[in-house]
């Protein structure tokens, strides 16, 4: 065998070993599958996260509920925020602990139910969706060990679930939440109200008559509000938006509410627009701090 025959050989080897050494740290992604919903009277495509030892062993998993934002779909986080390479790379350096990722598609819903009763996302996630997902993968389905995040309106989902089921989740980190106060929601244009909330809260209101019992059940400083100080410190909350974001003032706002009730909580506002390079900057952040809740 020729000097140079042994040497491309001893390449190819050590390529495959290279290849082989990584593919031990690199998660799986499922990018699509569903999940049959009798409320929703349809199938509800999500993206799942395995990390990457899941599939060599026979251990349970914490779990991270990723919620992405308006106009996006499952995938948009898989797709534009990478989550599975920063995962990857913060499971392998001890950052973040080893947890499965499940990320739903919420069309347009805000996670919530409509105020005709058309829509009933909310009761889907949380009678339907959680207990299938559960089943279906070896995840620990003790609130001790369920997360959930997300970004704009799955920050807002993020709150709503948290905030409402607060036995349900041991940890929330909001990114960029399109949290609103009531002045917000009455000045803005009919336009927008109509196109975004309208199948939320009602058609064709106006002025403060948006402000009515849909708008403030699902209101996240009007829930923060109404509930004591002992019910919001079940859940720790990570609270993290852009200081160029044009939903800063209402993160601002919960923080405040939050502070005033002595509430402990982390809040970060960071150099940062409404943007993708905002929240893969702060994704593992948040991820670091849920996973501190899954540890004794």
């Amino acid at each position: 065998m020729s000097i140079i025959f042994k040497k491309i050989i001893a390449g190819i080897l050590s390529g495959f070993l290279l290849q082989s050494a990584l593919a031990q740290h690199m998660g799986k992604v499922i990018e699509e599958r569903t999940v049959k919903s009798t409320l929703l009277n349809r199938s509800v495509k999500y993206t799942v996260y395995l990390p990457a030892d899941y599939d060599r062993s026979e251990r349970t998993y914490p779990v991270v509920y990723l919620l992405h934002g308006y106009t996006d779909d499952n995938t948009g986080w898989l797709q534009f925020g990478e989550i599975n390479r920063y995962a990857d790379k913060a499971i392998e350096d001890g950052t973040i602990p080893p947890m499965i990722i499940v990320m739903p598609n919420g069309d347009s819903s805000w996670y919530i139910n409509s105020y005709d009763g058309k829509e009933k996302y909310e009761d889907f996630f949380i009678t339907e969706f959680m207990p299938s997902i559960e089943k279906t993968y070896r995840i620990k389905s003790q609130k001790k060990y369920r997360g959930i995040a997300g970004l704009s309106m799955g920050g807002f989902g993020t709150l709503n679930y948290a905030l409402k089921y607060p036995d349900l989740f041991a940890a929330a980190a909001p990114l960029s939440a399109a949290v609103f106060d009531d002045s917000a929601m009455v000045k803005m244009r009919d336009d927008r109200y109509e196109n975004i909330f309208g199948q939320l809260y009602g058609r064709g209101l106006k002025g403060s008559d948006r402000l009515n019992k849909a708008w403030y059940d699902n209101s996240t400083l009007k829930i923060v509000e109404t509930k004591t100080a002992d019910d919001l410190k079940k859940v720790r909350y990570w609270i993290d938006c852009g200081d160029d974001d044009f939903l800063t003032k209402g993160n601002s706002l919960l923080h405040i509410l939050l502070t005033d009730k002595q509430v402990p909580h982390e809040y970060r506002v960071r150099d940062g627009e409404h943007n993708w390079t905002y929240w893969r900057t702060g994704i593992v952040d948040a991820l670091a701090f849920i996973g501190k809740s899954f540890h004794q």
